[in-house]
């Protein structure tokens, strides 16, 4: 048999093949930049499989893991168990029924889903179109706490299926919502409903959970409310419509009107989501550490914008001792009413808006007491009629001493004018003798100024108290059916609108208007006529010409929105102001016996106080370098 042999050409074919698959093995190699981005698509890889790891290890739970039905079989319940765990037992008896109770003041409707109210009734109350005022209804508020598990999950108390039991105690009904891990594992959350109380017991404490709870992750807890309008002017109500939290020990702060606000405090003791006239409060034993408080406008156009005014949320820590969770609380869901919220002697008080300071100190201790006492035995109209004549009466003396200075000023005026004329190149020396002659007569324009400053923090306490007076809420008088609303004599056809002013007429303001203008003219009119001629001075006779018109006007369009029995107070106000005034012209003040006076007080050495001898000398220095300057220029 005949050898085979490797010939020449099967070797050299060999070598050809053999170069051929070296070269493209080298042209098909990566280059550096194919290398890099190989390697970072490989840790990519590997990032993405960790992260889907640690996910498949943290299970975030939604509303639909915790749909309500009951467990056919054990392999639902390891379904539940595999979603849920711990709390796999509550959503196995999840039930969507509502629980309700009634006091004498409040009806309430608790979910079994998320364990907080759904309902909150007002019983003595209704809305401007005799609808039944609901604080929380149609999903308007929520009660949320979030919390981590020792199996890795995040729940939301929102989202879980609560049992309710509802027991007696005295009189007092007691709701109970347990959140269940077994008969005797639960998250509880207690509420005490009294009779003639605004005010209900409320009380989140958990049983053997220590080893369900994560205590190393925080527990929030959050509530959020949208409040419903209740008033006929949405924007009138909104206005008074705010979040306030109480801090630091006494210490309270508000959100203010906003688009959106955001605040927070330390040791919060209580967060109140307050409407113009009523308010819902959750106040706490002891402090929260912190809060973070967010208030939202919602209404842009009050056309369009009708259902609701501001949108509250708190977000508040809880803290676990021994690895529990057990915080007492109270909930407040009542009127913004001053003398009920100051029973309780928590700073409720300062919740209703009456003014800081002095003003909110005559409020407390002068008008809410004058105003409680006559509204005993009067209607709240003529209320308010005879507490603006005491308080007149009571400022009388104030607008006497004014124009008894005003008059001084109008008999010295002649003499005030004949010093400037002669001392016109001299403002200086023309100051002096002016202070000096004002000084021996008795008269100053101080002395007029300072009984208007007087009458002011009266002006603002008064401008405070009366929207924020619960009494005048659906209280009629004459032709207004609330007297802590406008009134309306006359609605523009649907669509029509002046700028400013509304889209209706309020009669109140009108006369409130009217009066002012009356009242202006009389007494600028005085103003002008004791006001010393001045060179080079604006024309003050033309500023407050102007001042008499446009302060009605300003009025007019200002208050036509604002509650009417505002509006009635200033007109009674200014009407019994003119009729002072025109008693104290014509029957008390006599010019001719102001003029003896005059004279016979520059007659007696006139003894300087400090004030006006420390005037005199700064005057004189003055002059001096003033000389000395002209002689150093000549």
């Amino acid at each position: 048999m005949e050898e085979k042999k490797l010939d020449i050409n099967s070797i050299i074919g060999f070598v050809l093949i053999f170069g051929i698959l070296m070269y493209m093995l080298w042209q098909n190699q990566p280059t550096p930049e194919e290398l890099k981005a190989k390697e970072k698509a490989k840790q990519e890889q590997v990032e993405k499989e960790s992260k889907t790891k640690a996910q498949e290890q943290i299970k975030v739970t939604t509303a639909d893991d915790f749909a309500a039905g009951s467990v056919a079989d054990s392999l639902q319940l390891v379904n539940l168990k595999n979603k849920l765990g711990a709390f796999a037992y509550s959503a196995a008896n999840a039930s969507k029924e509502e629980t309700l109770v009634e006091s004498d003041l409040l009806a309430l409707k608790f979910n079994n889903k998320g364990g907080y109210l759904s309902e909150v009734k007002l019983k003595k109350y209704t809305d401007f179109k005799d609808r039944p005022i609901y604080i929380i209804k149609d999903n308007n508020a929520s009660f949320n706490i979030n919390f981590a598990t020792t199996d890795s999950r995040i729940l939301n108390t929102k989202d879980l299926y609560f049992e309710p039991t509802v027991t007696k105690n005295g009189n007092n009904t007691i709701v109970s919502m347990k959140l269940k891990v077994s008969d005797t594992q639960f998250l509880e959350y207690r509420y005490e409903l009294k009779d003639g109380d605004y005010m209900m017991g409320f009380s989140i404490r958990s049983q053997g959970l220590k080893d369900v709870i994560n205590s190393s992750q925080p527990i929030d807890l959050d509530w959020n409310l949208k409040t419903y309008r209740n008033a006929k002017s949405i924007s009138y109500e909104n206005r008074y419509t705010e979040l306030v939290f109480e801090y630091e020990g006494g210490k309270d702060d508000y959100l203010g009107q906003r688009k959106l606000a955001e605040d927070t405090g330390e040791d919060v003791t209580y967060v109140a989501f307050k409407q113009h006239f009523f308010t819902s409060i959750l106040l706490a034993d002891a402090p929260f550490k912190i809060g973070a408080f967010q208030s939202e406008n919602l209404v842009q156009n009050e056309d369009i914008d009708t259902v609701y005014t501001k949108a509250f949320s708190a977000k508040l820590p809880l803290e676990l001792a021994g690895g529990e969770i057990n915080k007492s609380m109270d909930w407040y869901y009542g009127p913004s009413d001053y003398k009920i919220l100051n029973k309780y002697d928590r700073n409720l008080d300062e919740i209703v808006p009456l003014g800081w300071g002095i003003f909110g100190w005559i409020n407390r201790y002068l008008f809410i007491p004058l105003f409680a006492f006559l509204g005993t035995f009067l209607p709240y109209g003529i209320a308010i009629i005879v507490m603006t004549i005491l308080i007149k009466l009571l400022m009388s003396f104030v607008q006497y001493k004014q124009f008894l200075s005003q008059a001084k000023m109008k008999i010295l005026k002649p003499e005030l004018d004949a010093i400037r004329a002669k001392h016109k190149d001299n403002k200086m020396k023309a100051q002096q003798e002016t202070l000096a002659l004002q000084n021996k007569a008795g008269a100053s324009p101080m002395a007029g100024c300072l009984p208007a400053l007087v009458q002011l923090p009266v002006f603002y306490a008064l401008f405070q108290f009366f929207p924020s007076a619960f009494d005048l809420r659906q209280k009629s008088f004459l032709w207004v059916k609330d007297l802590s609303s406008y009134d309306t004599i006359y609605h523009f056809p649907p669509g029509w609108k002046i700028p400013f002013y509304g889209d209706h007429v309020s009669l109140f303001p009108i006369l409130a208007s009217i009066a002012i203008f009356f009242y202006m003219r009389l007494t600028t009119g005085d103003q002008m006529a004791s006001q010393p001629t001045q060179e080079g001075m604006p024309d003050m006779s033309k500023m407050m010409k102007y001042m008499m018109y446009f302060s009605p006007i300003l009025m007019l369009f200002f208050f036509n929105n604002y509650a009417s029995g505002l509006s009635l107070y200033y007109f009674i106000s200014n009407l019994i102001s003119i009729g002072i005034i025109l008693v104290i012209k014509n029957y008390i003040l006599d010019e001719d016996k102001i003029h003896a006076q005059i004279q016979e007080n520059k007659k007696k050495p006139k003894k300087e106080n400090r004030f006006q001898k420390k005037m005199a000398e700064m005057m004189e220095q003055a002059e001096q370098q003033k000389q000395l300057q002209q002689k150093k220029k000549k």
